[in-house]
């Protein structure tokens, strides 16, 4: 999937090899109009517009998994898929959330536990913010070995490698895409470590004692640390044409080495159709008509 100013837009491969595309025209409410122009408030905003975004192309990929095509679902049929898919997408949220509590408590009181030998503010913050490294890591990891995930984060170095071509100038051909890298600044990626850098030095304003106090200044902050998290990510990305300042945004590139695999030629000649299409579609909007509106 790639997104313009103006669109959104998905490529799948069909079961007979052919490729079909989804799009999705950016219609933000007002409200987060303005609430996007506020610094720290509006990385909160971009996360929860990429997760409506990204369940209507989920939708579209789930509405023709494993189908042959001119046998899609319609009718009751395409209702309850969408059920599916929208109990998905909400479950999603949910897991975002509950996923975000134990990546924040567990190492919260995996620190705390170590208090006895090493009790200072500095040496509990440390040490949560190690536990919660080694839990991301551990996660990412674990789950990259399975071969559903290897796929996904496959064709999410096909995206990056498709992008890295374009910024280059160089013509988008799967031989050039292939000989780009697989990492990129502006992966979300890089967002979810910087989530734990931030939140680090964010703790550091905060008391840790009592541990009541602890776990609710934890919670409370959540929003604070993701906000913060996403500014920095913009600004490592601002900079990363100059000599010195471009080594910030490293850290988030080292951690792409688990969320992204070399792609295979056919998923990079997705990547490339989609990316394709979106050119067209910001350039030509009419043409959108012909694809399946998510």
């Amino acid at each position: 999937m790639f997104g313009g100013k103006e669109h959104t837009v998905t490529a799948i491969r069909r079961k007979d090899d052919s490729i079909e595309y989804c799009y999705h025209k950016k219609q933000s409410k007002p409200i987060f109009q303005k609430l996007k122009k506020i610094p720290f408030i509006r990385g909160i905003v971009a996360l929860v517009e990429s997760a409506g975004m990204g369940s209507r192309h989920m939708q579209f990929a789930s509405d023709r998994y494993d189908v042959e095509p001119g046998e899609e679902a319609s009718g009751e049929e395409t209702m309850t898929k969408m059920q599916m898919v929208l109990g998905v997408a909400v479950i999603g949220v949910i897991s975002f959330i509950f996923s975000k509590f134990i990546f924040t408590l567990v190492p919260m009181f995996i620190a705390e536990a170590f208090s006895p030998v090493f009790p200072g503010k500095t040496e509990q913050i440390l040490l949560e913010s190690f536990f919660k490294l080694i839990l991301l890591l551990t996660y990412l990891y674990l789950i990259s070995l399975t071969p559903l995930i290897r796929r996904v984060f496959q064709y999410h170095g096909a995206e990056h490698k498709v992008i890295n071509c374009y910024e280059a100038g160089l013509p988008i051909t799967v031989r050039n895409v292939q000989a780009q890298s697989r990492l990129h600044y502006r992966c979300g990626s890089s967002f979810i470590l910087f989530t734990v850098i931030v939140g680090m030095f964010i703790y550091f304003l905060v008391p840790t004692d009592p541990l009541w106090l602890r776990i609710v200044n934890r919670i409370l902050l959540i929003p604070v640390v993701i906000g913060v998290s996403f500014e920095v990510l913009q600004a490592t990305n601002a900079v990363r044409n100059v000599p010195v300042l471009r080594y910030l945004g490293y850290p988030g590139l080292w951690l792409q080495l688990l969320t992204t695999k070399e792609p295979k030629d056919d998923q990079v000649e997705v990547a490339i159709a989609s990316f394709n299409k979106l050119r067209e579609v910001e350039k030509q909007p009419e043409s959108a008509k012909e694809l399946y509106q998510a």
